[in-house]
């Protein structure tokens, strides 16, 4: 492992981080919310911290699959340890642990919050909390490489050791190249967004925080009642259309740009994504109305948003859903797993895996009659290749183990189930609210400090998909195959 190559690149992170927090910074000098001096602090120490490692490093040039695999788990932990800094040095949170969960929760784009009345909190300290989320969406390991051309065809481990979903793929031969034109799609999707919260009557503070919330499909609302806040149904229904895009395979928007509409026409994943969808709100609206939750108007506004808002694995509530009936929060909670489409902003276990996890039952299934069979799992036509659906089984087994295990911890502590299960579903799938004690009105300010840095584990784990941090840690010799 190239450790010194390895503390430079976390050095380059650190500096960038520090550019995200130099908005928050000047918005603090400007209104004087009494956080600047938090932020100057904190800019101190990224910059120190940062420049050491860059400048008295000595490296080599290569990054090997172990390295990005370093790279992209300490990158994460290390933006969150230096970025909750801010919360805690302004008296945001009463711990530097409630910091630490409250911007892994930013960057995992979880928003899962434990501050119980944000409207207290200064504002620029809301504004960087948002940031996380706007900076975790794409991930800052992936804008790096953006401005990083000269680590050329080597910067792909970090790219995938990053990338959600099973298959990890290049729109460019350049991976500085990938990189810039994801985060140039991932600009003009949030310019877009902006301008229409504007129009919709937000105030600009306002549409900053909730754009990078659902463009990172993040969460997290300078409003105590999240978008529940906000009157009429324009702002609900214009971010349900976005939280749908941000959960969309950032590659279909690149087709988009090319023109390229058989290829977004034949997506298998995209069609499954968005069948869900309205198979979703169909029987929420359904159940709404029957059970007497309002007007039809009303009850098809809720369960597009807040449908598209869990898929999204975004996070925001436009009403209390864990006062709904249950076949309604039966329908979220499945839809909390699922989560959205490989290469979006967007957590969960991803639809792909559930598309072939599909298909491999199917055609066992069809084996069954006919054992000699040969029959190979496709996805748009092409072959996937039996170690991806290996890979799949072990994904999945891994994410029940984990879930199952950190839910049975939690009911430990007291809580009941449905709070256990929630709280670790949220968490692995970097939704945000859960139900019953952690719902949408609620916070996780309740829980142990060692509780908030298991979730913390939990968002990390999810939002990197188990693999990367698994195999960092794991003992050599199990590397090897001695196992």
């Amino acid at each position: 492992m190239n450790r010194g190559l390895i503390v430079k690149i976390l050095g380059i992170l650190v500096l960038i981080e520090g550019v995200f927090m130099l908005p928050s910074t000047v918005y603090s000098g400007i209104t004087n919310d009494g956080a600047f001096n938090s932020f100057l602090l904190t800019l101190t120490v990224l910059s120190i911290a940062g420049i050491t490692a860059y400048f008295f490093i000595d490296t080599k040039s290569t990054i090997t699959p172990k390295d990005g695999i370093a790279i992209v788990t300490c990158g994460w932990i290390v933006v969150s340890l230096f970025g909750a800094l801010p919360l805690y040095l302004s008296a945001s949170v009463p711990t530097y642990i409630d910091g630490f969960f409250e911007i892994v929760s930013g960057f995992t784009t979880t928003g899962a919050s434990v501050i119980g009345d944000i409207s207290i909190v200064p504002k620029s300290v809301v504004l960087w909390r948002s940031t996380t989320h706007w900076i975790g969406g794409m991930g800052i390991l992936v804008f790096t490489l953006s401005l990083l051309p000269r680590l050329g065809v080597g910067g792909f481990q970090i790219f995938k050791a990053e990338s959600p979903g099973p298959i990890a793929g290049k729109i460019d031969p350049k991976m500085s190249q990938t990189a810039k034109r994801l985060y140039s799609i991932y600009l003009v999707i949030t310019l877009i967004l902006f301008v229409l919260l504007l129009l919709g009557g937000m105030s600009a503070f306002d549409s900053i925080i909730h754009t990078f919330g659902v463009v990172g499909t993040g969460g997290f609302s300078s409003k105590v009642d999240s978008v529940g806040h906000f009157k009429g149904n324009y702002i609900p229904l214009v971010m349900s259309v976005f939280m749908m895009i941000c959960g969309t395979n950032f590659t279909m928007h690149y087709y988009l740009y090319k023109k390229k509409l058989s290829s977004i026409y034949k997506d298998e994943e995209l069609k499954a994504f968005y069948f869900i969808i309205f198979t979703a709100i169909l029987i929420i609206t359904i159940n709404l109305f029957q059970n007497g939750f309002g007007t039809l108007e009303d009850v098809i506004v809720k369960a597009i948003f807040q449908v598209t808002s869990i898929a999204s694995t975004s996070g925001f509530a436009n009403a209390d859903f864990d006062m709904w009936p249950a076949a309604s929060k039966f329908v979220l909670l499945i839809l909390y797993f699922f989560g959205s489409c490989a290469g979006s902003t967007a957590g969960g276990i991803k639809i792909i895996r559930i598309l072939i996890l599909y298909k491999t039952i199917k055609r066992e299934i069809v084996k069954v009659i006919h054992p000699k069979a040969v029959i190979p799992i496709k996805i748009n036509g092409k072959i996937i290749n039996e170690e991806i659906v290996m890979g799949i089984f072990a994904f999945l087994g891994i994410y029940m183990a984990i879930f199952l295990g950190a839910s049975l911890l939690v009911t430990l502590s007291g809580m009941d189930i449905l709070t256990s299960i929630s709280s670790v579903a949220t968490m692995l799938s970097n939704v945000g609210p859960g139900f019953a004690m952690v719902g949408p009105t609620k916070t996780f300010e309740f829980y142990s400090s060692g509780y908030k840095l298991m979730f913390s584990l939990l968002m990390l784990l999810g939002r990197l998909e188990f693999f990367t941090i698994i195999a960092l840690i794991m003992p050599k010799q199990s590397i090897r195959g001695d196992f």
